[in-house]
């Protein structure tokens, strides 16, 4: 039994509050434990240059940990420095993203997607990607109703959670002090489907046994599911 009193498998409280900022086409709060992330999606009328020309939209992330969101110690803001670590989570999300639909479905636009950490107790990136799903989807179907686009496109739901390894137990969706103990550290993305979207795997002076690895991909993918059926609550 953990220090929460959860079972190794099990994934902490989660809970979303959709519709959380006033006049944005999707936003949602996203919890998951004590982590908490606001995440908002909007909309505009232009793609990148690369993709000018082109039949296709674009999904972009942007992560953010705001100042107080880990406790006394000030983060500074990381949108006015270089960092190397929320560059890569953003990079992350966005191509997790960018698997849900059909991008020729919103040619000529970009839907931005922001999150921001309120307050991290570990997995940040994982429930960024959760929050983020929902608020997408309320911004695509935003769009149907501004009628900037026709019709709603198939959406596939996505989800994230992080896994563990300490002493080749597993632990499901670490808080901060499970994850800086843990000997390895596994962000699982999958679809509703069971389909593998992105796994991150991390070890720290350790090694990966290829059958714990194989057994966390299918518990990370189970999980997943469960998400993405309280996401679901929420269109």
């Amino acid at each position: 039994m953990r220090k929460d009193n959860r079972d190794n498998l099990q994934l902490r409280e989660i809970s979303f509050k959709p519709d959380y900022i006033k006049n944005v086409p999707g936003s949602a709060l996203s919890r998951q434990g004590d982590t908490i992330v606001l995440c908002t999606a909007l909309y505009e009328e232009r793609v990148p240059p690369f993709l000018k020309n082109s039949d296709k939209g674009w999904i972009q992330a942007e992560y953010s940990m705001l100042p107080g969101s880990t406790g006394n110690q000030r983060v500074q803001r990381e949108r006015q420095r270089i960092n190397n670590r929320h560059i890569e989570i953003q990079r992350f999300i966005g191509r997790a993203l960018r698997t849900t639909i059909d991008l020729k479905k919103i040619e000529g636009f970009t839907i931005n997607v922001d999150a921001d950490v309120i307050q991290a107790d570990g997995g940040t990136r994982c429930a960024a990607i959760n929050g983020s799903m929902l608020a997408l989807a309320k911004t695509i179907r935003s769009m149907v109703y501004d009628t900037v686009i026709r019709d709603i496109p198939p959406i596939l739901f996505i989800a994230a959670v992080s896994i563990g390894i300490t002493d080749n137990e597993i632990l499901v969706d670490l808080n901060y002090d499970e994850d800086f103990k843990a000997d390895a550290d596994i962000n699982i993305v999958s679809s509703e489907n069971g389909d593998i979207v992105e796994v991150q795997a991390f070890a720290e002076e350790s090694i990966i046994p290829k059958d714990i690895f194989y057994k966390v991909v299918d518990i990370g993918i189970q999980k997943n599911i469960e998400i993405i059926e309280k996401i679901k609550k929420y269109i």
